[in-house]
């Protein structure tokens, strides 16, 4: 089972593989995640599955029904505008706790998106880098989720996860200045910066409703532990921000 995501869409068109108004042929080995089909989408390409490529040519009354599987057993010829893609071709309604955790991130990355826009016209390079650093690290864990691999030990702007606990607990440590409690204040960036560290803990509450098991227990702490760490990167960069390491 392969997951398609993205980057591999935008790979695909600048090679040529891959064109505006065209057709993507999908394998029932492959999963597709959500930004790629968005982005997919976006330049107008219409998703096909491959088995109609090659049945192309077989008169119609040959061709097989699709089905579509579900949680509650039944199969279906058609996908109902109420239900989604899970995994492959099984579906689930639209509220299901994992298409939530998707969307979840979805409107995560679309935030970092508009910082980094301010970012970019306030001349903050390297917090655009960072930025785009976290967008990175975010599609990994939809891709992740999606396929069911386990989410591998990451660095984020040269921290592991220990070393991103603590300098976010001991700023004074790390950053010469205390905690403190945003306010208009400290200016446009670092309420955008907070507000994605709200968003961030926001989704790792979405996250734990979708993995955990009927005892309460998260099957994917894997996932849970990464966005709560990634929230303690928001605050590290609100440190970093005020200290003026972002000045070029």
């Amino acid at each position: 089972m392969s997951v398609l995501t993205e980057d591999d869409v935008r790979r695909m068109i600048a090679h040529d593989e891959l064109h505006e108004k065209g057709d993507f042929y999908l394998t029932p080995k492959q999963i597709i995640t959500p930004s790629a089909r968005a982005y997919l989408a976006e330049k107008n390409i219409t998703i096909k599955n491959k088995e109609d490529l090659e049945s192309e040519a077989e008169p119609m009354d040959l061709k097989e029904e699709v089905l579509f599987d579900t949680l509650f057993g039944a199969k279906l010829t058609e996908k109902p505008e109420h239900m989604t893609h899970l995994r492959g071709n099984l579906l689930v309604f639209k509220d299901h706790p994992r298409i939530a955790f998707r969307g979840a991130m979805d409107s995560l990355e679309a935030e970092i998106i508009m910082v980094q826009v301010l970012a970019e016209k306030q001349g903050l390079k390297k917090l655009v880098k960072d930025l785009e650093e976290i967008i990175r690290f975010v599609r990994n864990l939809v891709r992740c989720e999606v396929s069911g691999e386990p989410l591998n030990e990451f660095n984020l702007q040269g921290l592991d996860a220990p070393a991103l606990r603590a300098h976010s607990h001991h700023p004074s440590q790390y950053y010469g200045m205390h905690h403190f409690l945003p306010t208009y204040r400290h200016g446009e960036m670092v309420a955008n910066l907070n507000k994605l560290r709200t968003l961030t803990r926001e989704s790792e509450l979405v996250a734990y409703r979708a993995f955990k098991d009927e005892y309460g227990q998260a099957t994917r702490e894997d996932l849970i532990r990464a966005l709560n760490r990634l929230s303690s990167l928001f605050w590290i960069m609100m440190f970093k921000y005020l200290t003026d390491q972002y000045k070029e």
